[in-house]
């Protein structure tokens, strides 16, 4: 997976880099390898925002498909920590979605129209 980083009102050092790939590899390990993560890390410049730690993602897993999830603290580590966590619940239920649906279509198929045995007598 690719992470790209974009820092507004801030400059982002190499540990917080890698921190946040470390955090991130849980949602790695959830997706394929062409997906696409965008990190932005902002600092508000407001003081009255206690807040002012902001982190935002998108997680681009094919065509048509993008989760967003957004976290503000005092701190980027911990926003990015939270985020991870959020981004992986967020995979997690995009991947339930799917593997119901075609459990339902396959359920669906496999019924037909029930009328197939009545024709033989």
């Amino acid at each position: 997976m690719q992470i790209d980083f974009r820092a507004r009102n801030t400059s982002i050092p190499q540990s917080l880099r890698e921190h946040a790939e470390e955090q991130f590899r849980k949602v790695e390990r959830l997706v394929d390898g062409k997906a696409q993560l965008e990190l932005e890390l902002m600092e508000e410049r407001n003081p009255s925002i206690s807040d002012a730690k902001v982190v935002e993602a998108a997680l681009h897993l094919k065509p048509g498909t993008t989760l967003r999830a957004r976290e503000c603290s005092p701190d980027f580590k911990h926003s990015i920590d939270v985020l991870a966590d959020k981004l992986a619940r967020q995979v997690k239920g995009q991947r339930d979605k799917r593997l119901s649906m075609r459990r339902s279509q396959r359920a669906a198929k496999g019924a037909g129209t029930g009328t197939e045995g009545f024709l033989e007598a």
